[in-house]
């Protein structure tokens, strides 16, 4: 497991993936990850979650997973963005 990556999911979740979803599970998992921190309470079904971690995926970079350290401390430590 790293610090930043698509979150694991649980089994019955993964068995109800579709064919483009499983790209997200070719990377470490993480504590942390775009989807995260880009509103996850609000986002509709897991359609976007899946494209925000294919996103990670294809744009990964060192700077990329500070971005997304940075935004995760700032969210817990004024707890907004997820309940």
């Amino acid at each position: 497991m790293s610090l930043v990556g698509p979150r694991s999911l649980p089994l019955r979740d993964v068995e109800h993936f579709e064919s483009w979803h499983h790209t997200r599970q070719t990377v470490l998992p993480g504590i942390t990850g775009l989807w995260q921190i880009s509103g996850r309470s609000n986002l509709e079904d897991f359609d976007d979650v899946a494209r925000l971690d294919l996103y990670y995926i294809d744009n990964w970079s060192f700077n990329l997973d500070l971005e997304i350290l940075v935004e995760t401390f700032r969210i817990l430590f004024f707890a907004k963005g997820a309940y």
